[in-house]
């Protein structure tokens, strides 16, 4: 199963908000700083991943940065031009999409509680909650040539606490010495949209993202593919 997180028709949909904002590719907020961010996803139509909190990183050590594969840590669709898109949500409660194109720089200035990384919690204020009501099918750590699942351990660290942050001591092995390496949470929603969250070595995980996380009903007998799609042999 590749790793289209994204559907064509839900970033269709938000490249035209953004053309009928008359902005040029870009959303840009009346009164900067009143914007505060639900979610950041990096990538094309076909392939993107969720870098939220990889963001929530950056923008407590930096006013602003440059977009770019080694920013996130990750090339989601090699070859291809990738975009930033940041869904924030402003005074009124609307939200509205910001979008960067690879090698553009990103000011945090425009966007409340940008250093702080108090941002709008909770998978991005939808009715369903947590991340569109998506649920944990399965949890991979490693890296593209050497990855294990820890599905299982992940559903303890769940029960245990809200948040963690990842690293090898966390799921008591390391995949691959020497390399980072990286947490894959592959998630469905209630439509049976498959979407996956990356977390790199050192980040924090935050629970609240994903349905029923403290309740630890997920990650059961469901997809056993691979880091990309591939077979789990």
């Amino acid at each position: 199963m590749k790793t289209q997180h994204l559907t064509r028709r839900r970033w269709t949909a938000l490249t035209l908000t953004l053309t009928l904002s008359g902005i040029g590719g870009f959303a840009v907020a009346q009164g900067g700083g009143q914007y505060r961010i639900q979610q950041a996803e990096y990538g094309t139509p076909g392939r993107s991943v969720d870098v939220t909190q990889r963001l929530r990183e950056l923008a407590r050590s930096s006013q602003s940065f440059r977009i770019a594969n080694d920013t996130f840590g990750v090339d989601p669709d090699e070859g291809r031009v990738k975009a930033l898109r940041i869904t924030a949500r402003g005074p009124d409660g609307s939200s509205r999409v910001f979008q960067y194109r690879e090698g553009d720089i990103v000011d945090g200035a425009r966007f409340a509680g940008w250093r702080g990384g108090n941002w709008d919690q909770g998978g991005g204020g939808r009715p369903d909650g947590g991340a569109d009501g998506y649920r944990i099918v399965q949890a991979l750590y490693g890296t593209g040539r050497r990855n294990v699942d820890v599905t299982g351990r992940l559903r303890e660290l769940a029960r245990a606490d809200q948040t963690f942050r990842l690293g090898n001591d966390t799921f008591g092995v390391d995949p691959d010495e020497g390399r980072v390496k990286t947490l894959r949470i592959y998630a469905r929603n209630r439509g049976g949209n498959e979407r996956m969250f990356e977390y790199r070595e050192g980040s924090i995980v935050d629970g609240g993202r994903f349905a029923s996380w403290r309740g630890g009903d997920w990650g059961q007998g469901g997809r056993r593919g691979g880091w990309n799609g591939v077979p789990m042999r």
